[in-house]
């Protein structure tokens, strides 16, 4: 299986340089940087890249107007702020060798001390074994086909991986990879741990009853 790895960034110059060099020895893949507008030099900074592109701002278009150009069978869509550990690609694979398995996630574990972390990280897992939920920082894998087949990403200013998931696992079955992917806990600490989590809940509370991510997006600060 080719691997293609896509990246959407704003205003990154300080882990995407890191990121891609991690990304890069894993093993063989074609990295591909999709920037929303930075003003920090992010793109000079990810210069080692195999492909450093301009998209409008959002993370749905960024990783859509990546996956366009990608020429991998698997799509593997990684935050700037998050790294997997080696033998990923290989974990990935053995996932995908099943013909029922359309795509998948991998194992948070978020860089910081503290038990309320490590409570995140199972709630995670949970939601994702359970409900089939796939948030954008556990690194979404999926067979290029069935993310072409669904159509790709919502382009939805919040949410567009939560949607995704939803129309991803009417096609197969979604896994969690029992394998590591580092987590920046910069989120967490700017807004609070506990206050970050209800804030998720309650988002996804609320888009299940109806609310539009338009209208949630306004009271979502730092959109990326």
């Amino acid at each position: 299986m080719d691997i293609s790895v896509i990246i959407p960034t704003l205003n990154e110059s300080a882990t995407i340089a890191q990121t891609v060099q991690r990304t890069r020895a894993l093993g063989a893949c074609e990295i591909i940087v999709v920037d929303g507008g930075s003003h920090d030099g992010t793109l000079a900074a990810a210069g080692s890249a195999d492909q450093c592109l301009n998209s409008p701002r959002g993370r749905a278009a960024q990783q859509n107007r990546g996956a366009a150009v990608a020429g991998g069978d698997v799509l593997l869509f990684l935050h700037a702020d998050c790294w997997l550990e080696a033998g990923a690609f290989e974990a990935m694979q053995h996932a995908l060798s099943d013909s029922r398995c359309v795509g998948g996630c991998f194992r948070q574990m978020i860089d910081a001390e503290g038990w309320g972390y490590r409570t995140v990280e199972r709630g995670n897992a949970l939601r994702v074994r359970w409900l089939k939920w796939i948030y954008g920082d556990q690194a979404l894998f999926v067979r290029r086909e069935v993310f072409q087949r669904v159509g790709g990403y919502p382009e939805l200013e919040l949410m567009e991986d939560l949607y995704i998931s939803k129309r991803l696992k009417r096609k197969g079955r979604l896994w969690v990879v029992d394998h590591s992917l580092h987590v920046s806990p910069r989120r967490w600490q700017q807004v609070g741990l506990i206050r970050q989590t209800l804030r998720n809940w309650a988002f996804v509370g609320l888009a299940h009853c109806g609310v539009s991510p338009h209208r949630l997006a306004r009271h979502y600060a730092n959109i990326r």
